[in-house]
C-alpha cells in the first residue's frame, strides 16, 4: 500500500503542476483576447489565428486542467445527501464512482480521440478558416486531459483505498473551523 500512496502523491503532484501552468493561460487568454479585440476596433484589423489562438487555449484550459480541478474536489457534485454521508460511505461511493464511470469514460475518450489527433498529425490538417492553424495541437488537449483527469481519479481511488483500510486520514474529514 506504500508504494500506491507514493504513486497518487506522484499524481498528484503531476496534476498540481500542470494546473499551476494552466493558470497562466488563464491570463494568455485574456490578454490574447483584449489585444485582439483593441486592434479590431482601433485599426480595424484582425486574424482569424488569434481567435483560434484563444479558442485552442481555452480547450487546454478546460482539459488540461480537469485533474487538477478533480484533485482539489472543483468538480460539480450534487451534494444533497452526500454531504450528510460518514466518511466511509463517502469513500464508497468515490470508488464506485471513480471505477464504474470516472475510469472507463476516460478510457473511451482517449481511445476514440487518438484516431483523429494521428490522423490529424500525419496529415498536416489545417483550420478551413483562412489564416487558420494546424488542428493536431488542439486535438492532442482531448487524450491528454482525459489522461490526466484518468491518472487523478486513479490518485484519488488509491487514496479512498487507503483510507477504509486505515492507512491515511482523507482531508475531507479533518473539521473545517468557520470564521
Amino acid at each position: 500500500m506504500k508504494k500506491l500512496i507514493a504513486l497518487s502523491r506522484t499524481i498528484d503532484t503531476l496534476n498540481e503542476r500542470v494546473g499551476g501552468m494552466v493558470i497562466w493561460l488563464v491570463l494568455a487568454t485574456a490578454l490574447i483576447s483584449a489585444s485582439n479585440a483593441s486592434i479590431r476596433y482601433a485599426f480595424g484589423m484582425s486574424s482569424n489565428a488569434w481567435l483560434e489562438i484563444q479558442w485552442y487555449l481555452f480547450a487546454a484550459i478546460f482539459l488540461l486542467g480537469a485533474g487538477y480541478t478533480h484533485q482539489h474536489n472543483g468538480h460539480v457534485r450534487i451534494d444533497v445527501i452526500y454531504d450528510h454521508l460518514s466518511a466511509r460511505a463517502k469513500a464508497w461511493i468515490d470508488i464506485f464512482g471513480t471505477l464504474f464511470f470516472l475510469l472507463p469514460l476516460c478510457g473511451l475518450l482517449v481511445m476514440l480521440s487518438w484516431p483523429a489527433l494521428a490522423e490529424s498529425f500525419t496529415r498536416h490538417e489545417l483550420s478551413p478558416d483562412a489564416g487558420g492553424l494546424l488542428r493536431w495541437p488542439v486535438r492532442v488537449m482531448t487524450p491528454l486531459g482525459f489522461l490526466l483527469l484518468a491518472l487523478q481519479g486513479l490518485s484519488e481511488l488509491i487514496k479512498r483505498a487507503a483510507f477504509l483500510a486505515g492507512y491515511i486520514k482523507l482531508e475531507e474529514e479533518q473539521p473545517v473551523e468557520k470564521v
